[in-house]
């Protein structure tokens, strides 16, 4: 659906009640769950997650192991105004189930204290990307343990410091994941910060999509494009969508929030909202991706 200005409340409003309706069905599977966020230590630090089952396949075989994939969110955390879950994450929670794959969405934030990180500068944050590296591998650790789980098809699927802690959680450079008794077969980053695995050198055995905006100035999608380019091992996918910012797989309104002191440009703000165009093409890419991996 390609929306110029005239109409775009009402493609807003269509994409809002679509968006609820996936929610309204995803949400009878939630199973609110603890895990350690140190397998290791099982009574240390707890992660609070959501585990949604995938239905079992049309053929009748219930008890058939599937692909499960690990949801980390963004800066802003996982919940709504209202202490829900984020119609981003049940969203593709529903898209997940739709290609036969289980989905565990993780939260990194509130058992360590925060709600957000955006607002925060980089180098001031208390929760880094060693913490959720950490978070990602605990998470599949755990879930190559579940009966119900094929554990030679797990995958990770990232939005922005989420997609960044894609990158670091695959990326073989770093001792602990080349150490992880379990990593991700295959990985999805939207609109991840690249630089720091670029200028580390990023060399991974892991199949990856990244799903870039071309005009994002949060994240921008040059880094990214250059990690692909000088990637060791298996070389990532990259699609960069021209016009598109960050957040553009959303349904939110596009808008510049002045609160954010990262980005491209330190205290102008950053550009955040929806690209209908590209939300449309990136879901078409993200169910071929995944369905390539079954």
């Amino acid at each position: 659906m390609n929306c110029n200005a005239p109409v775009r409340r009402f493609c807003l409003l269509c994409m809002a009640l679509f968006v609820g309706a996936l929610w309204a069905s995803s949400a009878r599977a939630q199973q609110e769950i603890s895990i350690p966020a140190d397998p290791k230590v099982p009574q240390g630090l707890q992660l609070r997650a959501y585990w949604f089952v995938a239905s079992a396949s049309t053929s009748g075989e219930a008890s058939a192991k599937k692909p499960a994939v690990v949801l980390l969110h963004g800066c802003g955390g996982l919940y709504d105004r209202k202490g829900g879950l984020s119609s981003r994450y049940t969203e593709y929670v529903s898209t997940l189930h739709a290609v036969g794959m289980h989905a565990l969405v993780l939260d990194s934030l509130t058992t360590r204290g925060e709600k957000e990180l955006c607002t925060q500068k980089i180098g001031q944050r208390r929760i880094t990307q060693v913490d959720r590296r950490q978070d990602a591998l605990a998470a599949l650790t755990w879930l190559a343990a579940l009966p119900e789980v094929d554990a030679s098809k797990l995958g990770l699927l990232g939005w922005s410091h989420g997609g960044s802690t894609v990158l670091a959680a695959t990326n073989a450079s770093h001792p602990v994941v080349g150490q992880a008794s379990h990593t991700a077969a295959f990985a999805v980053a939207y609109y991840p910060g690249c630089s720091a695995d670029t200028q580390r050198g990023y060399q991974t055995k892991t199949r990856l999509l990244m799903l870039l905006g071309a005009s994002d100035d949060w994240t921008p999608a040059e880094p990214c494009e250059r990690l692909a380019e000088t990637a060791k091992g298996v070389r990532p996918e990259v699609v960069s969508y021209p016009g598109a910012f960050h957040g553009f797989d959303g349904t939110s309104a596009l808008r510049v929030r002045k609160d954010v002191p990262n980005g491209v440009n330190p205290g102008q703000g950053v550009t955040v909202g929806t690209n209908p165009l590209a939300r449309e093409q990136s879901f078409v890419r993200l169910k071929a991706f995944l369905s390539s991996q079954l």
